[in-house]
Formats: structure tokens, sequence, C-alpha cells
């Protein structure tokens, strides 16, 4: 801790102010519990520091202060907090009022906790996390993964070493070097045994059984609630790609293509390739400690992927669409055996590729949806024909794949829309977490395209704002109704 004031030095603290609450960032009238929550917020997160002596409205009300206060701060945080969080404490001296400032950086130990619980940082507010996400963060602390523990439920007996075998010779098509020891001495140079036993890396790999916690429900609906076939897949990982991808292919249209050549071109109803890259990013980012299961769906007009786990943090959907992240991977060493295998080229960079693909292929770009206690990817089916020119058009375009993405999901936005509501309510029926990113592909192009309006069209900002449907959305709305009720 450091102790030192700085007298008629405002101007770093004046800029802080002026830069509002955020991330790093957080105002307070005085030293009470709530500072102490939200320093736990920060070194779980990226650090930050909170201004104390700023009322409500960001204005001065100063701190009735004494030589021992910062010290008798410094303690109570230490003392309420494991590990001891240790923050710097400073004092600035502002139109005669004091100003005190306690910083953290992010601890290298997490998490941090108070009074037994654990916080982070999410914008300019504080979220207890949840028991996973505490597991989550502890396990990145040390570098390491679940899927990198002993599993003491099932033995070497539950192995299958042909597996192991198989993926050998995979590992080999690609490698330089070839592996050519046993398979019991490569899962050991891999660290996929460890004291005689399997890790949960190993059994979910190479598992000689069935296991509930690797079932994927896979289903052919014709309408929300009537489905026509089903399959249940309670496979190894590597065997999951082909029998998930052998279920979609049967259940999708495929169509052949008159080119002058003497065979003709087969065309799928979606890219194979782009939907194999989202089941295999399903089977290495499942979250395997949630006792849910992963859940395919195929309709006639789109298909959805639904995976037990959220995005690891930091990662945001708004940065998997901009490709500007590094990749955090869940199940990291599944990840890697996965990638020794070639069925992973690069980390962090399989979103990209879908994207492209169904740019290519004609198609709406996939929705990325935080969904419920987990992730979902949705993608659409082109109900109007195809033709190449179109391909090229859009290809070249480049935008009109944006406009696509944003037409499904307005059209998803005025399905939920009941009487007026709050942003904050519109957010939440679509189970979004991101404020940007509902404004950017739901909101506001429903309000460009006069399909909602504001309450308070005069006072855009208004915390008193709501939206509804104007007639023109509701005709949208009751035509999308009836096309539904037509084909079922």
């Amino acid at each position: 801790m450091k102790s030192e004031t700085k007298m008629n030095k405002p101007v770093e603290i004046l800029k802080l102010i002026e830069s509002g609450e955020g991330q790093n960032l957080e105002f307070n009238s005085s030293f009470n519990a709530e500072v102490i929550e939200t320093l736990v917020c920060f070194a779980n997160t990226s650090g930050g520091k909170v201004i104390i002596g700023i009322n409500g409205k960001h204005e001065f009300s100063g701190l009735k202060m004494n030589a021992e206060s910062g010290q008798a701060w410094v303690n109570e945080i230490k003392t309420k907090t494991q590990p001891s969080l240790m923050p710097d404490f400073e004092t600035y001296f502002i139109d005669k009022k004091h100003v005190a400032v306690l910083s953290v950086h992010e601890y290298p130990i997490k998490p941090i906790a108070v009074k037994g619980r654990c916080f982070k940082r999410i914008g300019n507010s504080n979220h207890l996390m949840s028991i996973q996400e505490v597991a989550d963060m502890q396990l990145r602390t040390f570098n390491t993964s679940w899927d990198n523990y002993v599993t003491h439920q099932y033995s070497m007996d539950e192995i299958s070493l042909e597996k192991v075998s198989r993926f050998i010779n995979e590992a080999n098509r690609t490698r330089e070097i070839s592996i050519t020891d046993e398979p019991l001495t490569v899962l050991k140079k891999l660290e996929l045994i460890s004291e005689a036993r399997p890790t949960n890396a190993c059994l979910l790999l190479f598992t000689g059984i069935e296991l509930f916690q690797l079932t994927v429900m896979a289903g052919r609906f014709s309408d929300p609630v009537s489905i026509k076939d089903s399959a249940t897949i309670r496979s190894d990982l590597f065997s999951q790609i082909g029998l998930i991808m052998d279920f979609i292919k049967k259940h999708i249209n495929k169509e052949f293509i008159i080119t002058g050549e003497p065979q003709h071109e087969e065309r799928w109803q979606y890219p194979l390739n782009a939907v194999r890259e989202i089941v295999i990013n399903m089977i290495v980012h499942r979250n395997y400690q949630d006792p849910n299961d992963s859940i395919i769906k195929i309709y006639n007009d789109r298909i959805e992927f639904f995976n037990p786990g959220k995005l690891m943090e930091p990662l945001t959907i708004d940065r998997l669409l901009s490709g500007e992240y590094s990749s955090v991977v869940r199940n990291k060493n599944i990840a890697a055996i996965f990638k020794e295998a070639g069925l992973i080229e690069k980390y962090g960079s399989g979103i990209q590729r879908i994207l492209l693909s169904f740019k290519q292929y004609g198609l709406n770009a996939p929705v990325f949806q935080d969904f419920q206690h987990g992730f979902r990817v949705v993608i659409y089916a082109r109900t109007e024909k195809i033709t190449p020119q179109d391909a090229i058009q859009d290809t070249v375009q480049g935008t009109m794949q944006d406009t696509m993405q944003d037409t499904m999901q307005v059209k998803l936005l005025l399905t939920i829309v009941d009487g007026e509501m709050t942003r904050g309510e519109l957010q939440e029926k679509l189970q979004l977490k991101n404020r940007d990113y509902f404004r950017k592909h739901y909101l506001i192009p429903a309000l460009e395209s006069n399909l909602i309006e504001m309450t308070h069209p005069d006072k855009p900002n208004s915390r008193h704002q709501k939206y509804r449907l104007t007639e023109k959305g509701k005709q949208m709305k009751r035509n999308s109704e009836m096309t539904k009720h037509e084909t079922k």
C-alpha cells in the first residue's frame, strides 16, 4: 500500500470523473461495503479505481478523514477479502474537499472473495459469480482446465485403445514426424493418463462405452413442437462429429446443378464445411460439467445448435464477430488433441471461416447468442431460388450479408414485442446481454424500417423510453404468424 496526499493537483482526478463510471472506474460518496465489493470485482477482472467523495450526481461531496482513515480502510479490505486484497490508497484535495482513491490491479491468483462471495465487473456494474464461473476462473489462474484432471469414476478399462490407434493414424497424416509409440505410451506422453488413471479429456476422447455426460440430442422438426425424427448420441468426441453430420445430411436438402460438365454439381442446403466447423466448436467448447445436453434442432428453414456453457471471459459475441480476439479455450486438452488430429486449423479462426463460408454460399450470416445457461448458433436457409449471378452479386456487394442478418434478427424482435416494452425487457426476452449488439442488430434496424417506434421520440435517451410495434410492424408480425400457421 502507498499513501500520499497530492495537494492542489486535481487534473488526474477531474479527467477520471469526466470519463464516467465503467469497466475500471466507480464513484462512491463514502467508504462502505459496496466499495470493497467493487474492488474485488476489479481484482477479478482487469483492475480499476474507486473514487470516494463523489455523490450520485458526480459532484464533489468530500470526506471527513483523519491521518488514520486510509490505513483503517485498507486493513478492513484486507481482513474481509480472501485471498487478502491490498489496494493502493491516495488522497486529493479539490475545492477544499478531500477525495480518496482506492485502486487495485488484476490479481494473478483469482478469484478474490469478500465474505465468501466472488464478484466480477461487467460494464459499470458488479455481478455475483456463479459456482461454475468461480471454478473456471480458478482453473484459468493455474493455466489448466477441468479436462486435465483425473476421473475417479472410471478407469482405463473404459478406454478404447483401438480408438487411440485411429487417432494416431489421423494425426500422422499431417505430422512431419510420425508417431510410432504404442497407444498407451502416446496417452502418457500427451498427459492424458495420470497415476494409471485416465483424465477427463482421455475419457471423453476415447471412451469405449456410452456416457450420459456426452449426450447430444438431435431432432428433425416440422414445427417447434412436432418432431419427425430424432437421435441420441453418447459416443466419444471424435465419433460424434461423423454421427452428427450424418444426421444433419439426412434431414437437409441437396440439389444437383447442371453446369454443362459431364457430372452434375451437388449443392447442399447449407455449406457443409461451415456446419462441420460449428459441430466441432460445439464438441470442443462444451461445458461437460453441466448436466444438460447439447441439442440440435433441424427445421425446414433453419438449424439451431445449443451447447451448455457460455462464452469464456473475456470473449463476447461482438469480439467473435469482429475476429479481433485471442482464443479462450474451456477444455484445453481436448482442443489440443483435436488440433493434433487436424480437426482444428488454428485457435480462434473458426468463426471467421464459418461467416465467410455462409457469405460465399449466398446465405444469411449465422446468428450467435448467449442463450439460457449456454451458447446457441442459428443458421438459416435461403428460401428463394439462388442463381450463380445472385451468389456473385452477394459476394461483391459485401454489405448485403449484414442486411440479411439484420432482417432475420428484426423478424425475431417483432415476435417478442408485446405492448410497450423497455430496452431491458426486450433484451431479456431475447436473452441477449450485450447492449451494443442488441442495438446494432435488432433495435436500430427495426426503428429505421419503421417496424417499431419510441414512446418518447422527442427524448430518445429518456429513462422512461419504451418501444412498441408500428402499424407496419403489427402487419408484418401478423403475416409471419399466418405463414407459420399455414405451414403446420
